[in-house]
């Protein structure tokens, strides 16, 4: 992902929780000297409306509308007056009918369900840890925010899958505040987006209850961590031998819809971390892909991340309409290399029978995966009852 302009390690929920951030987390991060989440939240760019004036360039007066109205930032506005030419307090001239949700709206509220909800009896604000990043001078803000405990530990492995939530706003009009299930891998950094539906609130008209947002959406998380293990050790027991597949571990990317820089970065990784370099389970090659987007993705958090997340996700839950999204990627491949004769047509049944025949072999394995996941919509669905 692009760097963000600014980014702030957060630890523990105010000043009277000591929290200290955990070993494997402090050391990505080496170097940086965490805050409080309130203290993180409050410290994020604030934004009011003012009013907006067109120039008349016949009579060339400022005449006030009040269909729109500009989006500004109170304390760069004061800058601005004080003669600071280094700042830029406009964010966005919407519609009259935009809502400003600024950062305490959304969060506070989380907070206080953080002062009361537990894990093990220990209030989750007293476990919390992350990241906040800014973007375009703060007017843009994603975060990443993890409970020590809460957690996957993966046999052979000293550092844990820590679970929590992802999420973001701005004030540009382009992202509603959005709030999703995540977690990050202790023992390769790798990060896991949208391991529940993203829920959306955009800044239009009445903004909801956030603290009963709040509630449900971790109720989500807490059930998620208790089936990804399940779900890593059935994808660890599918394995891939591309030595009867017709295309190699990156092309298997590549069919999938990644980009080709993305592709060699992920077969790279799940080569690696296999003890053979023909079979490779799903598990290793999710992995390979939160790899490659986690550390050498191009674009931006949002919408242009959100499609690749969405692949890896199905590498793990959906192992079947992976296969399947292969085998018709590769299909219309050949049909879009042509028919060269008789002997390349043969091949190309040959090579969509080989990818068939490990469909098949999946079957089995993939009715596990469908009833773990029908049983964990049926728990969303009576925790948010």
């Amino acid at each position: 992902m692009k760097d963000p302009e600014e980014a702030t390690v957060f630890t523990g929920l105010d000043g009277r929780t000591e929290t200290e951030l955990p070993e494997w987390y402090a050391e990505q991060h080496g170097g940086s000297e965490p805050i409080s989440f309130s203290k993180a939240i409050r410290n994020l760019p604030q934004a009011v409306d003012t009013a907006v004036a067109y120039r008349n360039p016949y009579s060339d007066e400022w005449v006030e509308t009040e269909r729109f109205n500009a989006i500004v930032e109170p304390s760069r506005l004061q800058a601005e007056a004080d003669g600071d030419t280094e700042v830029e307090s406009l964010f966005h001239i919407p519609t009259d009918s935009y809502s400003i949700i600024n950062p305490v709206d959304v969060y506070g509220p989380l907070e206080e369900v953080l002062r009361e909800e537990t894990i093990d009896g220990t209030p989750l604000g007293e476990v919390m840890f992350g990241e906040i990043r800014r973007y375009r001078g703060g007017g843009e803000v994603h975060m990443d925010i993890m409970f020590d405990g809460l957690e996957v530990r993966l046999p052979g492995r000293s550092d844990p899958i820590t679970m929590g939530v992802t999420s973001g706003y701005d004030f540009f009009g382009e992202h509603a505040v959005y709030v999703e299930g995540f977690a990050q891998d202790g023992y390769c950094s790798n990060t896991m987006r949208s391991l529940t539906d993203k829920e959306v609130i955009k800044h239009v008209g009445d903004v909801r209850n956030f603290r009963t947002w709040w509630e449900e959406l971790l109720a989500q998380v807490e059930l998620v961590a208790d089936d990804l293990f399940g779900f890593i050790r059935d994808a660890q027991d599918i394995d891939l031998d591309f030595s009867e597949l017709p295309f190699t571990v990156t092309e298997f990317y590549t069919l999938l819809g990644f980009p080709d820089y993305l592709a060699k970065r992920a077969a790279g990784d799940a080569e690696a971390n296999t003890a053979s370099p023909f079979e490779i389970d799903m598990w290793t090659l999710h992995s390979g892909a939160t790899y490659a987007l986690t550390h050498f993705f191009q674009g931006k958090e949002g919408a242009s991340l959100d499609q690749y997340v969405r692949i890896a996700n199905d590498i793990l839950f959906n192992p079947e309409g992976t296969i399947e999204r292969v085998e018709q990627a590769y299909e219309q491949q050949l049909e879009a290399d042509g028919d060269d004769g008789s002997q390349a047509s043969l091949a190309g049944e040959r090579a969509l029978a080989s990818i068939e025949r490990v469909s098949d072999d999946l079957q089995e394995k993939v009715e596990q995966f469908e009833e773990r996941e029908d049983a964990l919509r049926e728990r969303f669905q009576e925790a948010m009852g």
